[in-house]
């Protein structure tokens, strides 16, 4: 069945950035974390380490695709945060792990005409008609898009 080769881990490939000409460039993990920080004061230590954790979070992002038609977009833990902290979090509700990971609520995913697509909840209207929330995962070089994120089949 054609959807089995979409379903399990996808894993983060790179992240699309404007450059000085203001053109869409995507940096793989590495050239992310070490590309530049323009918008912090990069002679201040704890802006730039609390910048390096948000990039490490991004580029430890997952997809995970179930044979159920949801799919969680999934982060890592925090680092240093300890397993009771966490236990107390997924108890209070705040999230849910899925994987060892933190999850929000799953989205829902189907083919439609033997494409991948999933349906982003983002509710809105365009020229007063309701806006379609379901868009195609793939574009054309198969990666999987989730907003400025693209994600490789592990």
């Amino acid at each position: 069945e054609k959807n089995m080769d979409f379903t399990g881990k996808w894993k983060f490939h790179s992240i699309g950035v404007f450059n000085d000409n203001d053109e869409l460039v995507y940096l793989t993990a590495e050239g992310y974390l070490a590309s530049p920080m323009p918008y912090i004061d990069e002679t201040d230590k704890d802006a730039v380490a609390e910048e390096m954790k948000e990039r490490k979070k991004i580029i430890g992002m997952q997809i995970k695709i179930c044979d159920d038609g949801k799919m969680y977009m999934l982060m890592p833990l925090p680092e240093g945060v300890s397993k009771a902290e966490v236990d107390k979090a997924v108890a209070a509700g705040y999230f849910t792990l899925v994987d060892g990971m933190i999850a929000d609520s799953p989205m829902q995913w189907e083919l439609r005409d033997g494409e991948l697509c999933y349906d982003t909840g983002i509710k809105g209207e365009i020229f007063d008609e309701e806006a379609q929330t379901w868009v195609k995962a793939l574009d054309e070089s198969g990666y999987f898009t989730f907003m400025n994120y693209r994600f490789i089949k592990e």
